[in-house]
């Protein structure tokens, strides 16, 4: 199933004209940010939905094509907000409430004012738009997977500049996922300072390292 414009035209029936998508990328991670990206498509998509034939859920698509879908969603976008919560925060506030933060750090950075969303699986609290939360709404909605998009490679070049900053983890490779080259270099090195102390792999790494 291809995302398309079938819950944005029922809201724009309803008089909702200016649509955010929101959704987030590194939620299950075990290292690194949780980003989210709110995205308003601009009014030509609406008529020629095709222009944006290449976007899909980031989680479809390759590196490479979303990469392509980027530039493509940046091209047709009438704005895009990006939020950002580090891993010190995610620790102190939990998973849910800093994924939240992030999504409304996302939508107060766009740069045109919205009259509804449409988020992927989430509702913001004291946020007061209408709010249509989709269940696998990545794959359902254009704008959430625009959105879907946009966070995703905004987080991989993150990690990417993590690699750089701490290359024994291979975070340019696995984005700080769950992987067994992952779980290798976090009980070989213990946690990074990008390392969520409050995931169980992390904790776990800790309490070995303190039994050394």
């Amino acid at each position: 199933m291809s995302p398309d414009l079938s819950v944005e035209h029922t809201l724009r029936a309803r008089g909702y004209t200016a649509l955010a998508g929101i959704d987030e990328a590194g939620r299950g991670c075990w290292a690194g940010p949780v980003v989210a990206a709110a995205v308003v498509l601009a009014p030509i998509v609406y008529e020629q939905p095709h222009l944006l034939a290449a976007v899909n859920d980031s989680k479809q698509l390759s590196a490479i094509a979303r990469e392509h879908a980027y530039a493509t969603v940046a091209a047709y976008a009438q704005g895009i907000g990006v939020g950002i919560v580090p891993a010190f925060l995610i620790d102190a506030y939990g998973i849910l409430p800093a994924t939240r933060l992030a999504m409304a750090q996302a939508l107060l950075a766009l740069p045109c004012p919205v009259d509804a969303l449409l988020i992927d699986a989430e509702r913001l609290p004291g946020i007061h738009l209408p709010q249509e939360a989709l269940i696998h709404g990545d794959a359902r909605s254009l704008s959430i997977a625009a959105a879907s998009i946009v966070a995703k490679v905004t987080r991989d070049r993150l990690m990417h500049t993590a690699d750089r900053c701490y290359p024994s983890y291979g975070f340019a490779l696995h984005k700080g996922y769950g992987t067994a080259v992952h779980r290798r270099a976090l009980a070989q090195y213990g946690p990074s300072p990008i390392h969520r102390r409050t995931f169980q792999p992390v904790i776990e790494a800790l309490a070995r390292l303190e039994q050394t």
